[in-house]
């Protein structure tokens, strides 16, 4: 139920756990031009990021002989929110959300395969693990990366044109050597095109000054264990956001702070740190009977329902939340109460600098309408993440795209953006992966639907029933039936 952060060619990040990053394989010959056209065969596929998500399509678009598929990364290898790898944390989906099994359990791709290629079988059998560690799911993803054919690290795509003599996608790109510096550019074109290009940490307005300045201690989660130990230095530290990260750090934190002189405050513009929808009826509301459901929606439900459903996809694992008690409760054991603090409901109105390297945070209570000022060492910000915008690789095109009434991309039930007939008519198609929670719902960023959504790419781009997809997957029947 949820953390990607990173970039084009671009790397990328989960609710329910989600996803976005980027082996190190050779680009042809063709591509690696010096920059001029190469005149090749165009791919049927070309996918730009390389992370969970066009993971999965790469994987699965494996066995297809007849599909001619490429993938870019800027990142020199892949890599998923390493930031936030705490030791002990769990994914919020269970391992059969891997890359492959929900669409091809035959898959050599599959997280078992991995455990099989590592000799972890028989230790995974009886440690009895649905959810398994976050690091583990790395693990699992990089030896995918590691060994998985047609994919490209290393090379950042600056831009995707139109040739319209061609009616085909112009794809240049940039390789860069290990220290991301610049080493030649090449061109590839391609019949379609996957965008996996992650999620950015979104940071509130008032803090954005003081994240972006030098030697100020305000970090985003994304970045959390790059700074741990500097953050659990600090005698007083806040974290702000009331997701699944900053429960994460918050818990973190606390299991290494000294018991009495904890220092920690926890602040959350939710009106409570509240546990994630996770009953089995629930849970179905990331299935793709309900991601049809709410594409079809009229646009202003979808808009309503998306907040509405925060305890979906942007809640805390009650695990988590009975954790965090039973560590406070642990330190009431001999009287007192423990130095944390945590208040939900509290909007951060302003925030500046004070002396001697402390920030100070201006503070507002969403009911009591009070107002308070919080001064403190450190600030984590679990704020969560925002998706990255298309129009920068996709300038040249922009215009051909059709938008909704708030300006978005339209989406449509296959993941492919519209576009003008012109392309459209054409048989060419750009795919989003994790850029259409506006018009699919809730489940866009879930890596339980990544095997799923990168099947139903694959049938339509081949158009054929590659994988066999289910027509129910939910007990719930989402709406009524037309009369």
């Amino acid at each position: 139920m949820s953390p990607t952060p990173p970039t084009a060619g671009l790397a990328p990040h989960t609710s329910h756990d989600t996803a976005e990053a980027a082996s190190g394989t050779e680009p042809d010959d063709a591509e690696a031009a010096s920059g001029a056209p190469a005149d090749t065969a165009p791919r049927d596929l070309v996918g730009v990021g390389i992370g969970p998500f066009n993971l999965s399509l790469a994987a699965l678009a494996q066995p297809l002989d007849a599909l001619d598929a490429v993938f870019y990364d800027q990142q020199q290898a892949f890599q998923w929110h390493p930031g936030l790898l705490i030791d002990g944390a769990t994914l919020q989906v269970p391992f059969l959300a891997d890359l492959v099994t929900l669409a091809d359990p035959a898959s050599p791709w599959s997280f078992l395969a991995y455990l099989r290629s590592i000799d972890r079988l028989f230790p995974f059998y009886f440690a009895e693990r649905f959810h398994i560690r976050r690091a583990e799911y790395d693990a699992y993803c990089r030896w995918v990366s590691e060994n998985l054919p047609g994919l490209h690290f290393g090379h950042r795509v600056d831009g995707i044109h139109w040739d319209a003599e061609r009616s085909l996608f112009q794809v240049d790109f940039t390789r860069l050597g290990p220290g991301g510096h610049t080493q030649d550019s090449g061109r590839t074109y391609a019949k379609n095109v996957a965008l996996g290009i992650g999620t950015a940490p979104e940071v509130p307005e008032p803090l954005k000054p003081l994240v972006e300045a030098r030697g100020v201690p305000v970090i985003h989660s994304s970045d959390y264990l790059r700074h741990r130990e500097g953050i659990l230095a600090a005698a007083h530290v806040t974290v702000i956001g009331s997701g699944q990260s900053g429960a994460e750090v918050f818990l973190d934190l606390l299991r290494n702070r000294p018991a009495g002189r904890e220092g920690l405050h926890w602040l959350a513009r939710t009106e409570a740190f509240a546990p994630m929808e996770y009953s089995k009826l629930g849970l179905e509301h990331f299935t793709p009977d309900y991601t049809r459901y709410f594409h079809a929606l009229p646009e202003p439900v979808r808009d309503g329902l998306v907040p509405r459903q925060w305890q979906l996809h942007k809640a805390i694992d009650a695990d988590t939340i009975a954790a965090i008690h039973d560590e406070l409760y642990q330190r009431t054991l001999h009287g007192g109460w423990p130095d944390a603090v945590l208040t939900p409901g509290v909007l951060v109105r302003t925030a500046g600098r004070v002396a001697l390297g402390q920030v100070e945070l201006h503070l507002e209570h969403v009911h009591q309408g009070s107002r308070s000022r919080l001064t403190t060492e450190a600030v984590v910000l679990a704020t969560g993440y925002r998706e990255r915008p298309l129009e920068g690789l996709l300038a040249d095109i922009t215009a051909l795209i059709r938008r909704d009434s708030a300006g978005r991309p339209l989406v449509d039930e296959q993941h492919r953006l519209v576009l003008d007939p012109s392309i459209g008519g054409a048989g060419r198609h750009i795919y989003v992966q994790n850029a259409e929670r506006h018009s699919h719902g809730v489940g866009t960023p879930d890596l339980g639907l990544a095997a799923w959504r990168s099947a139903t790419i694959l049938n339509t781009l081949t158009a054929k029933e590659a994988y066999p997809l289910p027509e129910r997957t939910a007990f719930t029947t989402f709406g009524l039936p037309a009369t």
